[in-house]
């Protein structure tokens, strides 16, 4: 069979899990790459042998008409219009996640894969979990009934990345944008992706540790030597679904916590799982209640994710099967996000 031509734009850190899950398929090759960083650019073509350099993705696609696919793995303001280019030229898309920046952008670009025939895969990397399988399976099996409530935390003590993911501009928002979209999708998804008809969330901008003596935190791929940090350090939201099922979720990038905390729970009238560096699920049997741990490791290997995302990529691709991050999904977890910036400016709760 041959290769399909995968173009990259936006080499920076997260799109080297991208370029690690091509090179181990064997069904794809690296084809292009695209920065607005030439610096960058130049150094990644060298690093991974890829000689197709651009500096603005319009010249890549006028100049590879073959490529096949296209992973976007750029700044979140530039998702919506690259995206778009991308599908409109004939190319199907990974979108890395948030969708978008604003519901209106990401319903754009699903009008566009819908016009173009191209498929628009969005990047919810924690459906591939080893974890995510295990719940589906107890799923399956009709171990947790109809789940109607579920708890989802991803707090960072000491966790601002820097960089362009701290520019309101460019990232869209905080911790909620970046972190929270994980989490959401995450419940959202075991739940059955039910409609979400509504918000009510808080932000917080209270904490500047940008002088903090640790080595703890997070480093973003661009450090700038001017630093924005317009976005919040803190946020929680309740979303209510068209089904009575109701998500609660936390998110931070500085908050005065012991340590940093990710935690994911789902609650079912049969039983419930928790979701942290392993799985246990709680039910009960023979009028006694149960806790149950699996003989089999299912934590998170950042870029076995990664691995598992691309393969169905390709999948989807080569094998027609069905994709598991449709842009309907991220249509969804953007009116979510949106909902809830909007909530937490106006104090009131926002209807979807």
């Amino acid at each position: 069979m041959k290769k399909l031509k995968i173009g990259i734009v936006g080499v920076g850190g997260i799109a080297q899990c991208h370029i690690g899950g091509y090179k181990k398929n064997p069904l794809t090759e690296i084809y292009a790459f695209c920065d607005i960083n030439e610096e960058r650019l130049k150094s990644q073509g060298a690093l991974h042998g890829v000689e197709r350099l651009y500096t603005d993705v319009n010249d890549m696609l006028r100049d590879c008409p073959e490529l096949d696919a296209v992973s976007v793995c750029t700044w979140n303001v530039a998702h919506a219009p690259v995206t778009v280019a991308c599908l409109k030229a004939g190319k199907n898309v990974l979108c890395e996640k948030p969708m978008a920046m604003t519901v209106a952008e990401a319903e754009e670009m699903k009008k566009a894969a819908e016009e173009s025939g191209k498929l628009l895969m969005i990047g919810f990397v924690r459906r591939f979990g080893k974890d995510m399988e295990a719940i589906e399976a107890f799923k399956n099996d009709g171990y947790f009934g109809e789940i109607y409530y579920a708890k989802a935390d991803y707090l960072r003590r000491n966790g601002n990345p820097g960089g362009w993911f701290c520019d309101l501009k460019r990232a869209g928002g905080g911790p909620m944008i970046d972190l929270g979209v994980h989490i959401i999708d995450f419940a959202r998804y075991v739940m059955g992706n039910p409609k979400p008809v509504s918000v009510y969330a808080a932000s917080f901008k209270k904490l500047d540790r940008s002088s903090l003596r640790t080595t703890a935190g997070y480093v973003s791929y661009g450090r700038e030597s001017k630093e924005i940090n317009d976005v919040e350090d803190a946020a929680t939201a309740l979303v209510r679904f068209d089904n009575g099922a109701v998500l609660n979720t936390e998110t931070s990038y500085s908050l005065n916590l012991p340590e940093d905390r990710t935690e994911i729970a789902l609650y079912g009238t049969k039983g419930g799982v928790s979701v942290k560096d392993d799985l246990k699920f709680y039910s009960t049997a023979s009028g006694y209640m149960t806790d149950t741990t699996l003989k089999f490791d299912v934590s998170l290997a950042f870029q076995d994710l990664f691995q598992r995302e691309i393969d169905h990529y390709v999948a989807c691709l080569t094998e027609g099967i069905p994709c598991r991050s449709p842009a309907e999904d991220g249509v969804e977890i953007m009116k979510i996000l949106r909902g809830a910036y909007e909530s937490a400016a106006t104090g009131h709760e926002v209807l979807l």
